[in-house]
């Protein structure tokens, strides 16, 4: 079976957009085309709230209910909490909402995808499967 792949509001964005990046794009509909793409509660936050208009929110909001979405349970709570605490004791301070998302990406088991350097600071420090799309660097 294939792995299971969540997408970080920066790779979106970069597939979204009307000067979309054709790599990640190209990859984002391989991995939906495959039911591979699962979802955050924070994700789609970020996602939606860079929506122009009523319409496009609407129709951003139905493709992305469409997907498969990672809970947050209590002892999802509880890692960010733990995760958070960690960083901070070695100097990073990583913003809650990506740590959020590195451990939703944990629990579920999931290759992480971004275009985010926040996530590359705290992997040495939180093992999850991730790549990089950042045109720099697309070959972690």
């Amino acid at each position: 079976m294939n792995e299971p792949a969540l997408f970080d509001s920066s790779a979106w964005i970069q597939a979204l957009r009307k000067d979309y990046d054709p790599a990640v794009k190209m990859l984002l509909e391989k991995l939906l085309d495959e039911n591979r793409i699962l979802i955050t509660p924070v994700i789609k936050v970020e996602l939606l709230a860079g929506t122009r208009s009523e319409k496009d929110f609407q129709r951003l909001k139905s493709r992305l209910d469409a997907l498969p979405e990672i809970p947050l349970w209590q002892k999802a709570w509880e890692d960010v909490q733990k995760l958070v605490w960690r960083l901070r004791r070695v100097g990073l301070d990583v913003p809650l909402i990506d740590v959020t998302i590195l451990v939703c990406s944990q629990i579920a088991g999931a290759r992480l995808y971004h275009r985010d350097r926040h996530f590359e600071l705290a992997k040495k420090y939180f093992r999850v499967k991730m790549t990089d799309l950042s045109a720099a660097d697309r070959t972690n």
